[in-house]
């Protein structure tokens, strides 16, 4: 397979997205995270530009990365300094990565409207750059900024400074569609355009001229014109693992990446890191605090997943018919939806993952099929509720053993309150195996005090509920014409540390609806005690 150098931009270019914020800690995390996934190259940010950076690259000379190189970045020396007296310059050398990222003006406009410099003048600050750094021992990675706007408007120049960051030494060349404006057929076009140039077919054979892409999301195009590049004859790929960063974003890399490699036969990773693509992915989300969306190609919850039962039925006869790829491939899984529009096959294989086998026993199944349809008749979902689907396919094959009942409970809300107080209590009562338990506690709401009354009416029966907590609460409003009236669905996400589960309930009042997921999810992680307190 022809290879590909992937470049993750995730501290640098990511950080500069809207809402993101990486201490030198989490930097040190993410850097590890993509390490292991087998990236070539992480851009960690720039050393001269704020403390949290300037520590990263104190704390990153002491560890060893596996598979990737640090690089730092920085612009060309400044316009009225040579590039030994240059701060900036100095702090790059400083950071002591063996790679070095300088981005220079490729754009005339910008030169001369933004820089306020000749375009010579410009010509030099990038040459004299490049030679200081690779004097010191750096490898230099040249960033044409603004390289497609650039070429659109004075293509002549444009490729002028890539002739002159080679010629000073740099060992990539990227052209950066810095605004995110450009079509595919243009990155494609000027691509060209660079491998046609005369010092392009001069280039000494030892001294291949590697030429690089770097995109942005701003008409949604990033990866289209990404694979533009890579089709012209770019092989070092600029993105960002998740694709946040400034603005839109940047080429989610890991959306490109499985494509390059499954789709186009182009080696991205280490052989075998692709199957950590899923699992990696949302490790670097958690540390940047940021949701891994359900819809994200290849890696997300929904990638794999299938509702309708036709797709359902397809995919289980021949995974091919409905799926473009094996999930595993990129260490994510197949789902199947349980709901009114999936068919019977669905439902056997949801009951075959449970570890039920009743591929022949029509009855439970059409028992099932019945139930969920009548169900969502009344605003039960449980496509998003995996666990309260099998609490009730249990139930209705008789095979599900309630460790408790709730007797009577109550939730109340007192205005105004004290400050410091909480104004919102509850109490519950229990039975469990014979013997009843009341409780009473406050909390930040009803909801949550009656979830605090009943963990503390079951712990002592239950020690393992010490291991549980809710991690996510969500209210919809089923049927907004009933107004005040409406029926709402309550769905709750539930942790152990080890596991993740989501229960649903529905109602017209909303505590009782968000009693039922409690119980339901409380009744999933007891599934496993056998012996009663």
């Amino acid at each position: 397979m022809e290879k590909i150098e992937i470049f993750d931009t995730t501290l640098r270019d990511g950080a500069q997205g809207e809402g993101i914020s990486f201490s030198a800690q989490d930097k040190l995390a993410i850097t590890a995270a993509l390490d292991e996934l087998g990236v070539r190259w992480i851009e960690a940010g720039n050393p001269g530009s704020n403390p949290k950076d300037s520590d990263f690259f104190r704390y990153a000379k002491k560890i060893k990365l596996r598979n990737a190189a640090l690089c730092a970045f920085g612009s060309t020396r400044k316009k009225d300094l040579s590039a030994e007296d240059d701060g900036q310059l100095a702090s790059l050398l400083f950071a002591e990565t063996e790679t070095v990222v300088i981005f220079g003006k490729s754009s005339a406009l910008h030169v001369r409207d933004v820089l306020k410099v000749s375009l010579e003048q410009n010509l030099d600050m990038i040459a004299e750059t490049i030679r200081f750094l690779r004097a010191r021992g750096r490898t230099v990675i040249f960033d044409a900024e603004h390289f497609f706007d650039g070429w659109k408007d004075n293509g002549e120049y444009a490729l002028r400074t890539l002739k002159t960051a080679y010629e000073a030494g740099a060992q990539r060349l990227v052209l950066c569609d810095t605004n995110g404006g450009s079509f595919p057929h243009t990155i494609s076009e000027a691509c060209n355009a660079v491998c046609n140039a005369a010092f392009s077919q001069q280039a000494d054979a030892e001294r291949k001229i590697i030429l690089g892409v770097h995109a942005h999301n701003d008409m949604g195009l990033a990866i289209a014109c990404t694979l533009a590049g890579v089709e012209a004859g770019c092989t070092h790929i600029h993105g960002t693992l998740l694709g946040f960063g400034e603005r839109c974003g940047n080429t989610p890399l890991a959306a490109l990446i499985p494509s390059l490699e499954l789709k186009l036969g182009r080696r991205c990773l280490p052989a075998g890191r692709l199957e950590r693509l899923a699992d990696l992915s949302r490790r670097v989300g958690e540390i940047a605090n940021v949701l891994v969306p359900d819809g994200t190609p290849y890696i997300g919850a929904h990638a794999f997943s299938h509702k309708a039962g036709m797709h359902a039925d397809g995919v289980l006869k021949s995974s091919a018919s409905f799926e473009h790829i094996e999930p595993a491939l990129v260490g994510n899984e197949r789902r199947f939806l349980m709901s009114e529009q999936g068919g019977r096959s669905a439902i056997v294989e949801r009951l075959r993952a449970m570890g039920e086998h009743v591929e022949r026993d029509a009855a439970v199944i059409g028992a099932i099929s019945r139930k969920l349809k009548a169900l969502e008749a009344e605003g039960w979902q449980f496509e998003g509720a995996d666990a309260s689907f099998e609490i009730l396919a249990q139930k209705l094959m008789g095979g599900f053993e309630s460790r408790f009942s709730v007797l009577a409970y109550r939730a109340t809300s007192e205005h105004p309150s004290g400050e410091n107080i909480e104004c919102c209590h509850a109490w519950v009562k229990v039975e469990v195996a014979g013997v009843t338990e009341l409780a009473a506690a406050e909390g930040d709401g009803p909801v949550n005090a009656m979830d605090t009354a009943l963990r503390r009416a079951l712990i002592g029966f239950f020690p393992v509920l010490k291991e549980m907590r809710l991690s996510d609460y969500k209210v919809r409003v089923i049927d907004g014409k009933n107004a005040t009236a409406a029926k709402v669905r309550v769905l709750i996400e539930s942790t152990d540390g080890a596991s993740t589960w989501t229960t649903v309930g529905v109602s017209a009042d909303l505590i009782d609806a968000s009693r039922l997921a409690l119980v339901d999810s409380i009744e999933y992680k007891l599934r496993e005690v056998v012996n009663l307190h």
